[in-house]
């Protein structure tokens, strides 16, 4: 079994070698862009998981009927995730209201607090999304690069026949072999990209909900006390 997997990876060491320099280049964009995918994927899992986590930490205490001026105080000035940065956007314009409002500002001003949340939602969720077109475009553009690479490998194998003058597997091999790594290689940048956007666009659409959810349930609890103020 090692003998057999130190010949493999000989001979494919051999076919990037011997490969002429397109395809090597097109070999190493292809590598580079699956280091990249993987960067990517490894940082997003952590990213929405802490997320979550801290999400749901954070309703906890906003649910437990504490004094959310205390809150406030607590996380406002350094929010560490999406909705503690829309419920101190929220308390922000919250606390710039006057204590005697006018008669009839109390709908202006909640709608005020309303649109400062809804920005905040936007900003944070535009942040996590960061990178989601790389994902995208490596999902798509890898197995053309691949086939380019393929196609090339062909082309060498038929310009090798042609300039040897028969079609022994020795003259066909070498530009086969390249071309069919080079369709591997742009699979294997290709498949898991576009997975990975696939669920990081599920799980981010899940988390921009519970983040409107929450701003709108919090938007409505401002405007019963902006009636009261009035």
């Amino acid at each position: 079994m090692e003998l057999s997997t130190s010949v493999s990876t000989a001979s494919i060491f051999e076919i990037v070698l011997g490969a002429p320099l397109v395809v090597k280049f097109v070999m190493a964009l292809l590598v580079f862009l699956s280091i990249w995918t993987w960067a990517i994927i490894v940082s997003k899992i952590l990213l929405i998981s802490r997320a979550t986590r801290e999400a749901a930490a954070f309703e906890s205490s906003f649910w437990s009927g504490g004094n959310l001026d205390e809150l406030y105080e607590k996380v406002g000035q350094n929010p560490k995730d999406p909705m503690q940065a829309v419920f101190a956007a929220g308390m922000r314009e919250w606390r710039r209201t006057p204590a005697g409002l006018p008669s009839g500002s109390a709908l202006s001003i909640a709608q005020r607090i309303d649109r400062a949340m809804m920005l905040t939602v936007a900003r944070e969720l535009g942040r996590m999304e960061t990178q989601m077109i790389v994902l995208a475009s490596i999902g798509t553009a890898a197995p053309f690069i691949g086939l380019f690479g393929t196609v090339w490998g062909v082309m060498n194998s038929f310009l090798g026949i042609a300039a040897a003058g028969n079609t022994t597997l020795a003259v066909v091999a070498p530009g086969i072999a390249e071309a069919l790594l080079a369709t591997a290689l742009g699979l294997v940048a290709a498949i898991p990209a576009s997975i990975a956007y696939n669920s990081f666009t599920t799980d981010l659409a899940r988390y921009a909900g519970r983040l409107e959810d929450f701003s709108g349930e919090f938007g409505t609890i401002l405007a019963r006390q902006l009636e009261v103020k009035a």
